[in-house]
């Protein structure tokens, strides 16, 4: 039995709380919120009688160490929230994106080697069973050289995201640039986006987009998306096709995958009885804990995903290509003179014998 401490009481928080729910070998230590009542509120529509309190430090304070910590907050208290459980030795699961600055979760990649201690996020669109089928076609045609993504959709979410400067790269994004590497099994060198408002868009800001990405094996994917796209809208995955050597391959964003080298399509099995979504990334995690691989969104390997969001967002301000050793380069300059300003030598010299992306 591992005891959980769940850092959010909002409406993903809960969704995680219910995912801890279901697994017998899981129970909650404590709650934290800003909003101590929502934490209650939350705990109580649950049956939880555990503490809820208003920060980590108050929750790692009130009993043994717990065996994790998952992190639910919002994006820019996620380094803070994160970096207080590492330092106290617990591992932790955050939600997506690790940090909103590639700088950011360089500091964490480094204070997670220091102390030795797992840091992941969870990028749970990644376990899809459609997705999984679609990048094992196309590694049994050969592997993509060209790789395309489509996502139109659109929420009215209102608050934060319709006065954000880049509602749809910075928010949404991720996810399908995530998947992309998934399925490639290479990482980007270098990205050109135009992003732009439609003229009827009720967001701020640049809520469409397309970019092109350059990976290091030298494929190609394509990333065309919009979030106020009334009517046709694809699913939360996106749409998907891919070419390779031996044919091409499709996928819907749900269900439907499709191979076709020359004969008709076919539709390719799913893998079933697996679990997906959160349930799936938080499985990976507590099997990493028990010794098994590291899951795919640990901070070294996930910090790419983060920097294609990064370099897409400059790509998009300059008008120019961005380049991924630029980008590094740049967050981690900017990594070590923020802590050495704050005194802390000891992650400003790891990062800095990096001199970018931290090691493979």
């Amino acid at each position: 039995m591992r005891q959980v401490v769940l850092v959010g009481a909002g409406a993903m928080g809960r969704a995680w709380m219910d995912t801890v729910a279901r697994r017998p070998d899981l129970r909650v230590g404590a709650v934290v919120d800003l909003s101590v009542a929502s934490a209650q509120q939350a705990a109580r529509e649950r049956g939880w009688d555990v503490p809820c309190v208003a920060t980590v430090e108050q929750a790692l304070a009130t009993g043994d160490r717990p065996d994790l910590l998952l992190n639910v907050t919002v994006p820019d208290a996620h380094r803070a929230v994160s970096e207080a459980a590492l330092r106290a030795g617990v591992p932790v699961l955050s939600e997506k994106p690790v940090t909103p600055r590639v700088a950011d979760a360089l500091a964490l990649a480094a204070i997670s080697e220091q102390c030795g201690t797992l840091l992941a996020t969870s990028q749970s669109r990644r376990h899809s069973p459609g997705l999984r089928a679609f990048r094992d076609a196309v590694a049994a045609y050969g592997g993509a050289a060209q790789l395309d993504a489509a996502f139109f959709q659109n929420p009215r979410f209102g608050g934060f995201r319709d006065e954000m400067e880049s509602p749809l790269l910075v928010d949404m994004a991720i996810h399908t640039f995530d998947q992309a590497r998934f399925v490639l099994g290479s990482e980007p060198e270098s990205v050109f986006c135009d992003e732009f408002s439609p003229p009827w868009s009720w967001y701020r800001g640049g809520a469409a987009a397309h970019a092109v990405f350059r990976f290091e094996d030298g494929a190609r994917f394509g990333y065309s998306g919009s979030w106020c796209a009334d009517g046709l809208t694809t699913s939360w995955n996106g749409a998907w096709r891919a070419s390779a050597a031996g044919g091409s391959v499709d996928w819907d964003g749900e269900t439907s995958v499709r191979a076709q080298d020359g004969d008709g399509p076919v539709r390719m099995r799913q893998p079933a009885d697996e679990p997906e979504g959160l349930d799936a990334a938080l499985a990976e995690f507590l099997d990493a804990l028990e010794g098994g691989p590291a899951p795919s969104g640990e901070i070294r390997s996930n910090i790419w995903s983060l920097a294609m969001v990064e370099a897409a967002v400059a790509s998009a301000r300059s008008g120019a290509p961005a380049r991924f050793d630029e980008v590094f380069a740049q967050a981690a300059a900017a990594c070590v003179e923020s802590a050495r300003t704050a005194g802390d030598d000891a992650t400003a010299d790891l990062v800095a014998s990096w001199g970018g992306a931290p090691p493979r």
